[in-house]
């Protein structure tokens, strides 16, 4: 096996492991210069899907956040409009960086933020070198 084959590997697993799936519709928010550009590529893999801007006013299969400890806006109120992008059961990735790392962000602000969102965290993992994953999941919608 060739080294990019293997990388591209070792990037679909991480993807598969965060809980990406094909034909996933990806809405990618707080994206800047510092995101992991593997870890992006990989779920854009994945899913067969390029991820959607923030700007974009689509329905979602999943989102990710990239959140960083100097943000402005406040991490729930993030999450809520995130959570309006998002349909019912979906997921909602946040990516802090790691801790040590400029603009970590503890755990514990990410679940008392999801909790007030009226989101549940499920999980976390290691998503890449530098940052962490918090997988929280939105509320089903009844019928």
């Amino acid at each position: 096996m060739s080294a990019t084959a293997g990388q591209a590997q070792s990037d679909r697993s991480l993807a598969d492991r965060l809980g990406f799936k094909p034909g996933q519709v990806v809405q990618e928010f707080g994206f800047d210069d510092d995101v992991d550009e593997q870890l992006r590529a990989s779920i854009a893999e994945v899913t067969g899907e390029e991820l959607v801007d923030e700007d974009d006013d689509a329905i979602v299969d999943a989102a990710l956040l990239w959140w960083r400890s100097d943000e402005e806006d406040d991490l729930t109120d993030v999450l809520v409009d995130v959570l309006g992008s998002v349909e019912g059961g979906g997921v909602i990735l946040v990516l802090t960086p790691k801790a040590g790392r400029d603009g970590h962000v503890p755990p514990n602000e990410v679940a008392e933020a999801a909790t007030t969102a009226g989101l549940s965290q499920t999980s976390a993992v290691s998503a890449g070198t530098d940052w962490s994953g918090t997988r929280l999941v939105t509320p089903k919608v009844k019928h």
